[in-house]
């Protein structure tokens, strides 16, 4: 539905063709449910259903790998032979682009755990080491969570790097860092995702002024085979998705997966808002789709050491996820206006 040739706000690193990439049929695949039928992407149908309305992608790099798939979806989506070029009015903190025929808002706000997080000195950790506190939301976008009608929130892969755990202003674990080893860590990386997803489920199902659409989109799978992206990691010639007998049990994925399922069930029960919260589960499909990742190609020099086998070439596997997201904003809104009629 685009090329990396005729959507301009592909990052370079997700530019897996303008990189060098050889083969192509990677992005030719489509997922096709076993229970049902998901429609091939409308553009036009996604604007109409958007009209006046804003749409936040929210969380990491792979919030932003999808919100520009969004994006390149819609580029030229108004007319056949005409093209509406959305205008960016964004800042550093908050990326909009606007498009004028419907008055369609796409936003983008950068937060890495999706929860509170200072560097600041807390008991015996010290000042520089991030410390993330799992009972409370990020401020920096929470404020703005009543402006928007759809929210797609994603998180964590952060929770690899290092970082202190907090709850209830007590240090409760820590990831690459615990200098005391005669203290015993309550939690580790994996049940702190599980914390602070349940943390800001909660925190938008019991916002009073939310009466929007969330989604909460799983844990996204990543690829890498000999190492981590920082170790010699790869997913070099992989060129097909994996076959049923091919997959491989990937226990990091899995028990992030469990956790986030754990704590979106959680803190779903304590909904007091008229908002509506969808889990997008993503993660088994997607783990077929090791052939989906730019690899060495995420920049101009493919003999460099550190691959990418997390974020999603574009096109690619990627447009599938906002395919599940039109998909359930129709049933959203549809329902919506056929009730209310």
């Amino acid at each position: 539905m685009y090329t990396n040739n005729s959507c301009p706000v592909i990052t370079r690193m997700q530019n897996c063709q303008g990189n060098g990439r050889p083969d192509r049929e990677y992005e030719s695949y489509r997922w096709k449910p076993s229970q049902c039928d998901l429609p091939r992407f409308d553009a036009k149908k996604f604007l109409e259903l958007m009209r006046g309305k804003t749409i936040a992608f929210i969380g990491d790099s792979v919030a932003r790998n999808q919100m520009e798939s969004l994006l390149c979806l819609l580029w030229q989506a108004i007319l056949p032979l005409q093209v509406e070029v959305p205008r960016n009015q964004g800042n550093r903190r908050m990326h909009r682009y606007y498009f004028r025929s419907t008055s369609t808002k796409i936003v983008r706000m950068w937060s890495s755990w999706l929860v509170h997080q200072t560097p600041e000195a807390i008991d015996f950790a010290p000042e520089g080491v991030t410390k993330v506190h799992l009972d409370t939301p990020d401020e920096n976008f929470m404020e703005f969570v009543p402006t928007f009608d759809v929210v797609v929130l994603s998180s964590g892969h952060w929770f690899a790097k290092q970082s202190v755990y907090v709850l209830n202003n007590e240090i409760v674990g820590g990831r690459l860092w615990w200098p005391d080893k005669s203290r015993e860590a309550k939690i580790n990386n994996i049940e702190a995702f599980g914390a602070s997803v349940e943390n800001i489920v909660a925190s938008i199902v019991t916002h009073p002024n939310f009466t929007g659409l969330a989604i909460l989109r799983s844990y996204s799978p990543s690829h890498y085979e000999g190492g981590a992206w920082d170790t010699g990691g790869s997913c070099t010639g992989k060129t097909r998705p994996l076959e049923p007998e091919q997959m491989v049990k990937n226990d990091n994925i899995d028990k992030m997966h469990e956790k986030q399922m754990t704590g979106f069930l959680r803190g779903i029960q304590k909904k007091s808002n008229k908002s509506k919260f969808v889990m997008m589960d993503i993660t088994g499909v997607f783990s077929y789709r090791h052939d989906g990742h730019p690899g060495p190609f995420r920049s101009l020099d493919p003999n460099k050491r550190t691959q990418d086998c997390l974020h999603w070439c574009m096109p690619g596997p990627v447009d599938t996820w906002n395919e599940l997201v039109l998909e359930i904003i129709r049933r959203e809104y549809e329902g919506k206006k056929s009730s209310s009629s």
